[in-house]
């Protein structure tokens, strides 16, 4: 059995008008770039994996502005939003929802939970169980939630947004492989530079800036975007260039588990993404180049040996980029 959910935000389908994914993504840099200060690179990335409808993993110390990004990127895009706090006491039934029994109707009622939501911001991700954490996998790979043998569809677009700190280890579960696999990219913050920060001070003296946000891209421009994505164009070289470099992930000698078949895919739709963000209708190999280290890093299990040298996976896909060949690239 299977339902349609909808929020409370009516469900609009894309308009066949041409659509600029530049300018879309311009609107939405300039917006968000009013909260996160000096951080272009990643609102961009951030806007890169929202339109490629995928799911984004914000790793980074406390107070960098992780949770202020996901709530920026709301209510520039217009979306429901609905923010998870992980804990190790939360049940599955907290994300997923719950059916009740009325007595009134003598029938079973469904409650939803937090998940039910255009954007889910599922903070500090790794405080909750392997369990807990296991109730975002359906929906993160299928865009849909069963509880008591009901299926409902989540809404369109449907975006999970998850933070997690990597130095705090105490009362944290780390993320199952196959939950990391699930997440399309993977971004750090960073610290902001000292001009930014003193930027940060200024704007915070008498209000957040976010209070000021206002929705920039329409429901139907953004769905828009989504879709024009898929007809960028990728020539065979370049395709064959993503998996050359996929392989030679799982062929390198520090390595104890390389990416799988999905990493190939998420490298593949983000150079679209990219390309169509910079105002091209083609793939260059630069953009797999550049996306390399955030979609595939996260997936990639380095072995034991390797670790003891301080050999992690972000040095191993640099070192794979150095090593495989880049071909030519051709328009269409």
């Amino acid at each position: 059995m299977s339902k349609q959910f909808t929020s409370s935000r009516q469900q609009t389908q894309p308009q066949p008008s041409a659509v600029s994914v530049q300018d879309i993504t311009e609107r939405i840099v300039s917006s968000v770039g009013k909260v996160i200060m000096g951080k272009q690179n990643e609102i961009r990335l951030t806007i890169l994996g929202m339109l490629s409808r995928g799911h984004i993993l914000l790793e980074d110390i406390p107070g960098v502005g992780k949770t202020m990004m996901a709530k920026s990127l709301a209510l520039a895009l217009g979306c429901s939003f609905n923010r998870i706090q992980f804990t190790p006491d939360m049940l599955p039934s907290d994300i997923t929802g719950v059916s009740i029994f009325n007595p009134k109707t003598r029938e079973f009622e469904f409650r939803a939970g937090p998940i039910m939501a255009q954007i889910v911001l599922a903070d500090e991700i790794n405080r909750a169980t392997p369990k807990t954490q296991s109730a975002l996998l359906e929906a993160m790979e299928e865009g849909q939630m069963t509880v008591d043998g009901v299926t409902y569809r989540l809404s369109n677009p449907f975006i999970i947004m998850a933070t997690q700190n990597p130095i705090e280890y105490e009362g944290t579960f780390p993320l199952p492989e196959a939950q990391l696999d699930r997440f399309l990219i993977r971004i750090q913050m960073g610290y902001p530079q000292p001009r930014d920060e003193l930027k940060v001070l200024a704007s915070q003296q008498y209000q957040h800036p976010i209070l000021q946000l206002k929705q920039v891209v329409p429901l139907p421009e953004l769905l828009a975007a989504q879709q024009a994505i898929r007809d960028v164009y990728v020539a065979n070289e370049v395709q064959q260039y993503i998996i050359n470099l996929i392989t030679a992930s799982r062929r390198h000698p520090d390595v104890y588990l390389g990416s799988s078949p999905r990493g190939s895919l998420a490298l593949f739709r983000t150079a679209q993404a990219r390309a169509a963000m910079s105002g091209r209708d083609f793939v260059l190999p630069d953009d797999v180049k550049a996306l390399a280290e955030v979609t595939l890093a996260h997936r990639i299990i380095v072995g034991p040996a390797a670790r003891l040298n301080s050999i992690n996976a972000r040095t191993i896909v640099n070192d794979i980029l150095k090593s495989t060949p880049v071909p030519g690239s051709s328009a269409r």
